[in-house]
């Protein structure tokens, strides 16, 4: 194993693709979840969505996010992110994406948060669609993450 974690290297890998599937699990889920709260509004059920949707934000979302902040910017460094390292491009575009999908992961947090107190601003189909994010952002870190393309 190359870098300061040494031996540790292959555990905080592992834990850290353990807490992305978490995380994308979540992400996969909280979308789905204010689709059905948005047309819940205004019926006994949109107490039980806003009730899903905290417990989800606060077991699992939320913990895996920071998480996998966290093992992500150990493992980046242990390759040499913050060296200056060439031929990492790859990681770079990764790290990018996972900014953008933790933007994601705010806005999806804050919907949930704005339909809770009622408010739902969003055509369904739109929401829908929005429900696409987190697999395309998935798909392009995992092939960044493998294939290494530059």
């Amino acid at each position: 194993m190359t870098g300061f974690l040494g031996n540790a290297y292959l555990w905080v890998k592992a834990f850290h693709i353990i807490f992305v599937i978490f995380w994308m699990a979540g992400l996969f889920l909280l979308p789905r979840y204010l689709v059905h709260h948005q047309e819940a509004l205004g019926t006994p059920q949109a107490a039980d969505w806003v009730k899903r949707e905290a417990m989800l934000r606060r077991m699992i979302l939320t913990p895996s996010m920071i998480i996998v902040w966290l093992l992500g910017l150990t493992l980046a460094a242990n390759v040499g992110l913050f060296d200056g390292q060439p031929g990492i491009g790859w990681l770079h575009a990764k790290l990018l994406l996972v900014v953008l999908l933790s933007g994601y992961h705010g806005w999806a947090v804050g919907y949930a948060k704005k339909l809770a107190a009622g408010q739902g601003t969003l055509p369904t189909r739109r929401l829908r669609l929005l429900n696409e994010v987190p697999a395309l952002a998935a798909v392009l870190i995992v092939v960044l993450a493998v294939v290494k393309p530059f």
